[in-house]
């Protein structure tokens, strides 16, 4: 072997598990050492899971000695975001709300990831309830970009991208709600990939949105999330949003290359909507000549403004969240972190009618893509920029700052995050690649060709053991209500009451700092409608 073990990615592991060159329980326990050495800087895990792993790795092990191969899974270690259920092991959902919650039972797409064989290391950090971050506030401490221990990994996968890109692990689970997969990948030079909508089940996933939430694979290259994919895809009845198509052999799709593929490029993100910097427009310019030169037709194109998609994501998904855990906004508000209550308060100025306006709003947006379809087969748009430092992160931006991440969200998309160059002081830049839904296997197949034709993956974190990582002192979370009006303050503060919430003034003043953000988002999309413009999840019944 010519890398070390923990720079091996999945197919390469797993090729030499195969040939029993590599045992699952010396791969399993060099994983375990170097995330011993390394997680003290990087606060990747929250739970590790060290003895299940190596028993896993014995059983698995002693599989294959008895010629029972599971495939190109099986003995390969991997980590699960805390929000996803695990029978018998912790499942914190990043709270002091769920801090000792113990699952019986294992999500769906675990158990799947078990019988092929797959070995889990631990349950990583996450986001609180997969939703805002990062979080001063809460019993763990914030996860550590390995590329610079003072930037941010992104959220809220922020431990599983943490860990893929040091080679504590060469697998995560992640889930997206809005980019929970794809900016941590991003920021920390990994490869991410949202599934499309109904692809993979979220059994037994902790909930955030149920229109948009997503279960989607962090590793290495985008052959590794191909092979990962395979494991998870797959319909569940008890899952409402899952669909019953066909599974293409995703890793047997990656060969061919995307001579004559069509791409369209969705410029008009980075040059008009995000405003990326110049270090960022360079390497995304030279990303989509790379895709010209491997022979895919490009041409600029155009879809909605991001702002416009932000505003039907947050107003469904802020809406789902706050159902899902009013009683506990209730009787627990305290319980809850600071991040976390800026984005899920201001939901109570949302009337049922935004909440159903934004769902009309979705369907409208899916319709739109069908013409893009047609013209082309992928889309490319950027992923996020250098990651910034985490004392810069404020609350507040989750309201005030487009992404160009939950566009793909809203219109059930796979996405696949990438690396395409780093900035002057190394730090990974990111790009996407997004199809029509279940297109998942030409997205991936993008995906790798670019991979093997740039060099950007072969670059790895330089990590030392003993480092300790430097300390954090948060912005100023004092809330700033100043745009915040006397009519605003008590309309907020009379439907908090309504909605039972019995809040402290420090909660009052986080609510009043984004009111105006939230009544600003709802107003964009209080306009007519066609009356037979229907909601994006009309119900649809069977015999």
């Amino acid at each position: 072997m010519s890398l070390p073990l923990h720079a091996l990615s999945i197919a390469e592991a797993g090729a030499l598990i195969r040939q029993r060159r590599l045992s699952p329980v010396e791969y399993t326990d060099h994983l375990i050492a170097r995330i011993e050495t390394f997680d003290a800087q990087l606060h990747a895990f929250i739970t590790p899971t060290f003895e299940w792993a190596r028993r896993r790795a014995r059983d698995a092990e002693a599989e294959l000695m008895r010629g029972h191969y599971r495939g190109p899974l099986h003995g390969i270690p991997f980590g699960v975001k805390d929000i996803f259920e695990t029978a018998g092991i912790p499942t914190t959902g990043g709270s002091r709300l769920a801090i000792d919650h113990v699952p019986q039972r294992d999500a769906a797409v675990i158990a799947r990831l078990y019988e092929s064989g797959a070995v889990l290391l631990g349950k990583l950090a996450t986001h609180e309830f997969a939703h805002g971050g990062p979080s001063f506030d809460l019993p763990w401490p914030v996860a550590r970009n390995p590329w610079d221990l003072a930037r941010f990994t992104g959220g809220s996968s922020s431990g599983s991208a943490a860990a893929v890109a040091a080679g504590l692990l060469p697998a995560a689970l992640g889930s997206d709600t809005g980019g929970s997969v794809r900016g941590p990948a991003s920021l920390c030079g990994i490869t991410g990939l949202l599934p499309s909508s109904g692809r993979v089940s979220r059994t037994g996933v902790l909930p955030n949105s149920y229109t948009l939430d997503h279960c989607g694979p962090m590793a290495g290259t985008a052959e590794d999330c191909a092979l990962l994919l395979q494991a998870m895809a797959g319909h569940d009845p008890s899952d409402g949003n899952s669909l019953e198509r066909p599974i293409p052999d995703y890793r047997r799709q990656l060969d061919g290359g995307i001579k004559n593929l069509r791409i369209g490029v969705l410029q008009h993100i980075w040059e008009e909507d995000l405003h990326c910097d110049d270090e960022h427009r360079r390497a995304l310019d030279d990303a989509v000549d790379t895709l010209r030169r491997l022979g895919a037709h490009v041409e600029t194109c155009r879809i909605q403004p991001m702002q416009a998609y932000l505003d039907v994501k947050i107003i469904i998904g802020e809406s789902e969240i706050f159902s899902v855990y009013h009683q506990q906004l209730i009787e627990r508000p305290g319980d809850f972190g600071r991040d976390f209550l800026t984005r899920i308060l201001p939901a109570v100025l949302f009337q049922s009618s935004d909440y159903l306006a934004a769902s009309r709003e979705q369907r409208r947006m899916v319709a739109g893509m069908q013409p893009l379809y047609g013209k082309y087969d992928l889309l490319f748009a950027p992923g996020p920029g250098a990651a910034p430092l985490i004392s810069t992160q404020h609350p507040l931006q989750f309201w005030r700052r487009p992404n160009p991440h939950a566009f793909a969200n809203v219109i059930g998309a796979p996405a696949l995050a990438l690396c395409c160059g780093y900035s002057a002081t190394g730090l990974p830049l990111g790009m996407q690649l997004i199809g029509p839904p279940f297109s998942d296997a030409d997205v991936l197949r993008a995906g790798h060709a670019y991979e093997q034709a740039t060099q950007w993956r072969q670059r790895r974190p330089a990590l030392a053991p003993g480092v300790q990582a430097p300390p954090i002192t948060p912005p100023d979370l004092t809330p700033d209500t100043a745009a915040c009006d006397a009519g605003t303050r008590e309309l907020a503060a009379g439907l908090a009451v309504k909605a039972g919430l019995r809040l402290n003034e420090q909660q009052y003043q986080v609510l009043f700092e984004a009111a105006p953000y939230a009544l600003a988002m709802a107003g964009r999309l209080r306009k007519p409608r066609p009356w037979h413009d229907a909601p994006a999840h009309a119900p649809r019944f069977s015999a």
